[in-house]
């Protein structure tokens, strides 16, 4: 049997800007998709802490280091500079593994550059 499990998570991170004339898309600082090991093209789902919206897109990669955290698109409208997002993804995998699986998790700080141990 497979289960779709948390993979990764972006904790609180702060929308820098929107872009409604976009085709689509959340812009992510290359940064912290690799740090919670998000990949171009990968589906993504986005939690608005500010007014509660939820969305799906995928994640495209912004400029490394620049705390770059854009909706593009329609999703533009679902959140307005300075709100706080949660950005989560999910695999399928087999009961058993995902009993193991250890999510990767980000959490950045008030600039969106992550806070390592």
């Amino acid at each position: 049997m497979f289960i779709q499990v948390l993979k990764s998570k972006i904790h609180r991170a702060k929308i820098t800007q929107t872009e409604l004339d976009y085709v689509g898309s959340i812009t992510i600082d290359e940064d912290l998709m690799e740090l919670a090991n998000l990949i171009e093209g990968e589906k993504v789902l986005i939690v608005n802490n500010n007014n509660g919206e939820r969305l799906e897109t995928y994640a495209i990669a912004g400029v490394r280091g620049s705390g770059m955290i854009c909706l593009n698109g329609a999703a533009a409208r679902k959140a307005a500079k300075g709100d706080i997002v949660i950005i989560l993804s999910f695999a399928m995998m087999e009961f058993e593994d995902a009993k193991k699986f250890t999510p990767w998790l980000v959490f950045p700080d008030k600039d969106n550059k992550a806070i390592l141990d």
